[in-house]
């Protein structure tokens, strides 16, 4: 896997990854200077919520359960000394389909969590890491 950062100007950069996507990163000057994108670590923890979102997803299309969306808040907290790591980090995930199973979904988030996804397995090194969920079951909406 490969990356570049490119500084652009002031506390801006330009990630692109070795696919060839490109993202602005920045953080503002100061407390309420605007920011041009997410910070470095605003996008570990998006990365982290991404991963895990993946997995969820594959997991239950793959147990063939009919799974339309996926949605991962996250909260975090950050160490107050350099190095800012994160020491907690909470992840509400809410996942809709047609009789989705409660259990399924836990089964597929617990999975992704502790052993699929890469990113919060290396966040656990220093964050308290703990999920819930919620279960939209579509099956009676109206079309």
């Amino acid at each position: 896997m490969k990356a570049r950062i490119k500084w652009v100007e002031g506390r801006t950069f330009v990630g692109e990854s070795g696919s060839g996507h490109k993202v602005v990163l920045g953080t503002g000057a100061g407390p309420d200077s605007p920011t041009p994108g997410p910070s470095p670590m605003e996008m570990v923890l998006i990365g982290t919520g991404g991963c895990s979102a993946f997995d969820v997803v594959h997991i239950l299309e793959k147990g063939r359960e009919a799974v339309e969306d996926c949605v991962v808040e996250m909260d975090a907290d950050r160490a107050d000394q350099d190095p800012r790591v994160f020491t907690r980090i909470h992840m509400h995930f809410i996942v809709k389909g047609r009789g989705l199973a409660a259990k399924k979904v836990e089964r597929a988030v617990a999975l992704s969590i502790e052993k699929y996804c890469s990113a919060s397995a290396m966040l656990a090194k220093t964050a308290t890491i703990t999920h819930d969920f919620e279960v939209d079951d579509t099956s009676n909406t109206v079309d």
